[in-house]
Formats: structure tokens, C-alpha cells, sequence
């Protein structure tokens, strides 16, 4: 039998530990040989060495969960119990892709996140396909801002096929940064999770962060640049092979996209399928397969996910 105390830093006790500490009673129900008890802000912990450990890198994870969603429940729990295993939940500090705005640090949320991190990180080209909310899309612009910071790079290029839906740029209204602003929100939102402000309209005014419609890319070669494309299943065939040719000297580029959210008309091939089977076996390109049980969002979304997928097959 051994103790062990946690003491809480810089967060809202009652926002993490729940009201009645019912996030502390979730996780004691998982771990009912040892004992959990909160004071203040500190969790005392008394029982066999193995779990307490467990216990522990469990609430690093919870920690860092909070300081990016700023929220924890036994639902929250529960899924990081489900991970392959708990071991696999230390995350120490080589582990953290990047500071976000803060201070708070970005790092994978689950071992296939962990893995897509290392495959883009080992790969000039790297394929990133699964459905909505696994993080495929954060994780390669986390990973673009710290090879900026690093100056590794010396920009960032993200583009985005303008189809969506059935929607056509040239009903909507405004001018064309106006028109393609809604496609790109979700970039934007991720950029202002990472960067101040200041900071990004600073990159974005200076060329140093350009995000623009796929259109745009045509002729161009992108050196010393981390480039993503995303919603790339939305991609032509002759979109897509006029894309992978971009890649140009001390660049790397990544792609994104969820075959399952095609919204191309049906007489036109998706370039993310095609490329995925074109080049599947060449050196120097990864490929990463995400899950509905990477899914990090509203744990319905998984059942939603899995829904579908069983109706399809």
C-alpha cells in the first residue's frame, strides 16, 4: 500500500473535479481497490503501486483534456478508459506537439492520433482519412504551427476544395474572400486555438500563413512550406494529381479528407480514393487510417458514426 498526492494548478477545481466530485467517484469506480480522496486542491491517492500509477497518468490525460475543452465528465472518463491501454496514456512533455495559445499543450488524445503525429513527422506525403472528429485536421495544423515555430519551414499553405454540399461560389454573396471564408472556417478555428490573434492575422498579412481554395494552387511549386489539403475526398481526379505535383524542396504536405462525406457529383471520381489506391505502396508516403472510436467529440457522435458505417455494409 502507498500514497501518493496530486496537487491541481491553474484550473477550476469545480469544472474538473465535478460537482460532488462525481468525476473523482468516476474514476473511483474504475480503480475500487485504491482510495481517492480530494482536498481543496489536491487528490490523495493510497493503494497497490500499479494503479496509483494508472491512476495518475489517467488524470495527466484528464488535465490535458481540460486545459484544451475546458470540461470533464464520467462520459469523458470512461472513453479514455476505453484506450487500448492505459499505459499508453502517459503523456510526457516530448509528447506535446505544440503551445497553444496560453500555454496550453497540444498533444495526441488517443494512440491513433499518436501514430498519425509520428507518421506525418517520418513522411514528406502523408494521407490522413476518417471520419469527422478524429482529428486528423487539427493534428496536421498543430503540427504545421510548431514546424513554423521551429523554423523548419517558412510557411504554411492550407487549401480547401470549394464543394460543399451542393453549394455553388458563385450564388452566394459578397466578394470572393467573403465567398470562401465559410469553406475555410474550420481552419481558421483551429489556427486561433493555436496562435494569438495578433499573431495570425500578422502570418496571415505577410503571406506567411496562406489559406486559399485548391484552385489556387494551380502552376504553383510550394517550397519550404508545410502544406495541407483538406475535405480532400471533394477532390477531382485531375484536382488531386495537379495538387501532389505542388510539393516542391523542403516541403511537407499532408492530406486529409472522409470518403464517407463525398459530396463530388456521382459520375466523377474522388481523387483522395483514387491517390489512396494510386500510390499506396510508394516510399516516402504514409498512410493513416482513423476510426469512429477515434472519434474525440460528443461520445453519440461514435454511435452516429457506427450507425451509418452498419447500414452501408
Amino acid at each position: 500500500m502507498i500514497e501518493k498526492s496530486i496537487v491541481l494548478e491553474n484550473l477550476s477545481l469545480v469544472d474538473f473535479l465535478g460537482v460532488e466530485n462525481r468525476n473523482i467517484k468516476a474514476i473511483n469506480k474504475a480503480f475500487p481497490k485504491c482510495k481517492i480522496l480530494s482536498r481543496g486542491n489536491e487528490i490523495k491517492l493510497s493503494g497497490e503501486a500499479k494503479e496509483i500509477l494508472q491512476i495518475s497518468e489517467l488524470i495527466k490525460v484528464l488535465i490535458a483534456h481540460f486545459d484544451r475543452y475546458g470540461k470533464i465528465s464520467p462520459d469523458i472518463i470512461e472513453e479514455y478508459l476505453k484506450q487500448e491501454a492505459r499505459a499508453k496514456m502517459t503523456l510526457e512533455d516530448d509528447q506535446i506537439i505544440v503551445y497553444g495559445n496560453k500555454g496550453v499543450k497540444v498533444r495526441p488524445k488517443s494512440p491513433n492520433q499518436k501514430k498519425l503525429v509520428n507518421i506525418i513527422m517520418n513522411n514528406d506525403l502523408t494521407f490522413a482519412v476518417g471520419p469527422a472528429g478524429t482529428g486528423k485536421t487539427f493534428i496536421a495544423v498543430a503540427l504545421a504551427v510548431r514546424a513554423l515555430k521551429n523554423k523548419a519551414i517558412q510557411r504554411i499553405i492550407i487549401t480547401r476544395p470549394a464543394v460543399e454540399a451542393g453549394e455553388n461560389l458563385g450564388f452566394l454573396p459578397g466578394d470572393l474572400t467573403e465567398k470562401v471564408d465559410p469553406y475555410l472556417r474550420p481552419i481558421y478555428d483551429a489556427l486561433n486555438m493555436l496562435l494569438p490573434a495578433e499573431k495570425l492575422e500578422d502570418y496571415k498579412k505577410n503571406n506567411i500563413i496562406e489559406i486559399a481554395p485548391l484552385a489556387y494552387m494551380r502552376g504553383r511549386t510550394l517550397d519550404n512550406a508545410f502544406v495541407l489539403l483538406d475535405e480532400a475526398q471533394n477532390t477531382t481526379s485531375m484536382q488531386m494529381k495537379m495538387f501532389l505535383t505542388r510539393l516542391g524542396q523542403n516541403s511537407k504536405m499532408v492530406i486529409t479528407g472522409d470518403p464517407s462525406q463525398i459530396d463530388l457529383p456521382k459520375n466523377q471520381t474522388s481523387g483522395l480514393s483514387e491517390a489512396l489506391y494510386v500510390l499506396q505502396n510508394i516510399k516516402g508516403i504514409g498512410i493513416m487510417h482513423l476510426k469512429g472510436e477515434d472519434v474525440i467529440r460528443h461520445k453519440i457522435v461514435k454511435s452516429i458514426i457506427a450507425a451509418y458505417d452498419e447500414v452501408k455494409n
